[in-house]
């Protein structure tokens, strides 16, 4: 089934800074559009646990912090950060 997913207010601003001082801004845009997908879709097998209901994805740049609300549907992004990818 299908979930809700909700940014955070400061999740939210995070990710417009990031974009705005990204010199890669599409593949910026493109992990943010990955993740709100893969998070609408089983949120609670997707990434890492961490603490009770949070986990964590990464969809290179990007790294998330979540919530997963079963009962109501709903995944909260609480955090958002760039990271470099190993190679």
């Amino acid at each position: 089934m299908k979930f809700t997913v909700v940014w955070k207010p400061t999740a939210k601003n995070e990710l417009a800074k990031l974009w705005i001082n990204a010199k890669d801004r599409s593949h910026v845009r493109l992990a943010a559009d990955r993740i709100d997908y893969l998070l609408k879709w089983d949120p609670s097998f997707r990434g890492e646990s961490r603490k009770e209901t949070t986990r964590i994805l990464l969809v290179p740049p990007l790294g998330v912090e979540f919530e997963v609300h079963e009962e109501d549907r709903i995944v909260n992004v609480i955090a958002i950060w760039r990271f470099k990818p190993r190679k």
